[in-house]
Order: C-alpha cells, then sequence, then structure tokens
C-alpha cells in the first residue's frame, strides 16, 4: 500500500477541530482593551460626579449646603423633598407632563417612521428635497423658532392647551434621519419579495418593517420621551393657566424672586428625574438585545 492509499485519520468530533488560540493573542487583546477600559471609566467618573454631588446635597439641610463642603450630608434629612412636594402641585405637574411626554413619544414615533420609511424607500426627487428641508431645520436655533411656532400654534387655537405643546413637536429631524438611514440598510429585495407574493404597500410597511425597526423606536421613544419631560420654554410661552403647567415650570416656580432655598429646588429637581431613570431603566434592555436584522438572511 502506498502513502496515498493510506487511510486518513479521522478527527473525533463531527466538524474540523477549531485552532485555539494562542496565549500571546490573548494577553494581546486584554493589554488593548485596559487602557480602553480606565479611559471609560474615567470619564464616567468625570460625568458622574457632579450628579452623585447634585443628588446626595438634595439630602442636606439648607443651612449646610454652602456652609460645608462633604460630600455625604452630616445630617441627613427630606425636608427639601417635603417643602418641594407641599409648596408646588407636583401631583398635578406630574399627570400633565406624562401625558404630553406619552402621547407625544408615540405620536413622534409613528410619524418619524412613515416618513423614514417614504424616505428610503420610495425614489422621487422632491422626496430628496423633502429630506433636505427637514435636516436644514437642525441648522437653524430653536430659539429662531419660537416665534412662527407660537403665532401657528396660537392661530390653531391651540394656546393655553396641552395639545399646544404636543403637536408642534411632532415631526423631528432627528428621528426622520435615524429611520431613514436604517431602514436604508433594509435590502430592497425583501420588499421587492413582498410586493411579487401580493401584499400592499400599507401591508408592507406594518407587517415588515415597522417589527424590524423596534431598536429605533424604543431608542427614538426614550430621547424624545426625555425631550418632551425636560421641555421648558415652549410649555412656559403655551401654558397660562397653573393647571396646566408641566414639571419643568412648577420647579421654576419653587425659585423665589428675592431669596431661593436651594434646599427644595435640589429636591424637586430630584424628584423630576426619578420618572426619566425609570423609564431608560425599563427600555434600556430592549434597545440593547435587540437584533436589527431580525427577519432578514444573508
Amino acid at each position: 500500500m502506498t502513502t496515498t492509499d493510506m487511510p486518513r485519520k479521522v478527527d473525533a468530533g463531527p466538524g474540523r477541530a477549531v485552532p485555539k488560540k494562542r496565549p500571546g493573542a490573548v494577553g494581546g487583546g486584554l493589554r488593548r482593551a485596559v487602557p480602553a477600559t480606565t479611559l471609560l471609566w474615567v470619564l464616567a467618573a468625570v460625568y458622574g460626579f457632579p450628579v452623585l454631588w447634585f443628588v446626595l446635597s438634595s439630602f442636606k439641610p439648607a443651612g449646610d449646603l454652602f456652609s460645608s463642603l462633604s460630600l455625604f450630608p452630616d445630617d441627613p434629612t427630606l425636608s427639601g423633598y417635603k417643602a418641594a412636594w407641599d409648596s408646588a402641585n407636583f401631583s398635578q405637574y406630574f399627570i400633565n407632563t406624562a401625558i404630553v411626554s406619552v402621547v407625544a413619544t408615540i405620536l413622534t414615533v409613528g410619524v418619524s417612521c412613515c416618513t423614514g420609511y417614504a424616505l428610503a424607500k420610495y425614489d422621487n426627487k422632491w422626496l430628496k428635497v423633502f429630506f433636505i428641508c427637514i435636516l436644514a431645520t437642525t441648522m437653524l436655533p430653536g430659539e429662531v423658532m419660537l416665534a412662527p411656532q407660537f403665532l401657528v400654534a396660537r392661530d390653531l387655537g391651540l394656546f393655553n392647551s396641552l395639545a399646544g405643546i404636543v403637536f408642534p413637536a411632532l415631526l423631528t429631524a432627528t428621528g426622520c434621519f435615524m429611520f431613514r438611514q436604517f431602514f436604508l440598510t433594509v435590502p430592497d429585495e425583501l420588499v421587492e419579495a413582498a410586493r411579487i407574493d401580493g401584499a400592499r404597500e400599507l401591508s408592507i410597511f406594518l407587517r415588515i418593517m415597522v417589527p424590524i425597526s423596534r431598536p429605533i423606536m424604543l431608542t427614538l421613544a426614550i430621547l424624545s420621551f426625555q425631550w418632551r419631560w425636560n421641555d421648558y420654554i415652549w410649555p412656559l410661552l403655551m401654558l397660562n393657566d397653573p393647571d396646566k403647567f408641566t414639571v419643568q415650570i412648577g420647579i421654576q416656580s419653587l425659585v423665589g424672586a428675592q431669596n431661593i432655598n436651594w434646599s427644595v429646588v435640589l429636591g424637586g429637581s430630584v424628584i423630576s428625574m426619578v420618572p426619566l431613570i425609570v423609564v431608560f431603566l425599563v427600555f434600556q434592555r430592549y434597545v440593547m438585545n435587540a437584533d436589527i436584522n431580525a427577519g432578514l438572511k444573508d
């Protein structure tokens, strides 16, 4: 029997043996990761330390805020939170802000998703012009558009109403751009295959495009909720009835004309942060774990 006729040695496993990584490669990867990880921790500490100081200072009495520079309060108290909640109608402010934030977020995500899909999957020169006009709004400061927006909202009868805060913020350049860039990554063959199977345009959008765009929808929902919850200038211009004020206007009402009780202001500010933290903690795992390429094949 020649060497060419000798039987090959069959591997014990069902597949080919995977080559082992060299120990030096693993050590090199760790050495490259240490500086980047250290830099991220330093940046997290730089950005997180003021927030930590802010939260811990809200538990200090008013007399200890400027007399003591210690990070942790010597005599923790909730008097600032109680005074802030009692001095302002925070329960009504929370209800008003929650209505505005939830409704505006749902409508913003829906309108941005429809607009982004049309801009990405339909070939029309006027759509491209429309997209350029949308992006052009990001080059203007928000203060420049306050006057024309206010005049339009007033003429439509939306002044001093929660609807006047919701509707002007439906179409955002950020949301349209996010959805357009995502739908551009979806192969056109997927849409053409659905059309060949007899699916209508609305069915393609609702049954195919909307489910696979869930990561972008949740990301924009978190951002939109944060924008609406922290909005101050526009509600201040549109609202005149104290029963319709939002949380940010309520916090501003805690600032006195002559004296400022910083303990009360800090307590009210921390109270306003709680819903944002809860929303982020609840939805972040859906954003981080979602599969953007779900439903697609190579």
